[in-house]
């Protein structure tokens, strides 16, 4: 992309997204919303649980297992967020940090990383 605008960035990112839980978590979210904010981007996805985590989900132990499951196999991802981000931003991504509701089904995610995002990818 030849000087992408904010929004364009930000789509890329929901798109990226997307494809990474497909591919690495076996289910893509049903709905995904990025925003650039300073040097962070920040995400929300939901409906990432797939019907077997839905009825593990529906007692307090089962919905620990999921979100423990969920954010191990997150955090062995590590290295594919990070190209993620250099591809899409030319940024380096400094830290990540990730929870999910094993109730409602929705991940929040946010990867800073060493640029002001904002200010890089202005509207234009």
């Amino acid at each position: 992309m030849n000087n992408p605008t904010k929004g364009q960035i930000e789509a890329e990112f929901s798109r990226a997204i997307i494809q990474f839980e497909k591919e690495y978590l076996g289910r893509g979210p049903k709905d995904v919303r990025t925003y650039l904010i300073n040097d962070m981007v920040f995400m929300r996805l939901t409906g990432i649980l797939t019907p077997a985590e839905l009825k593990l989900a529906e007692t307090a132990n089962g919905r620990e297992l999921v979100k423990k499951t969920r954010s191990q196999l997150f955090e062995t991802s590590l290295p594919l967020l990070q190209e993620m981000v250099v591809a899409i931003t030319g940024a380096e991504l400094v830290s990540l940090h990730t929870d999910m509701s094993s109730k409602t089904g929705e991940r929040v995610i946010v990867l800073t990383t060493n640029t002001n995002l904002e200010e890089k990818f202005r509207k234009k």
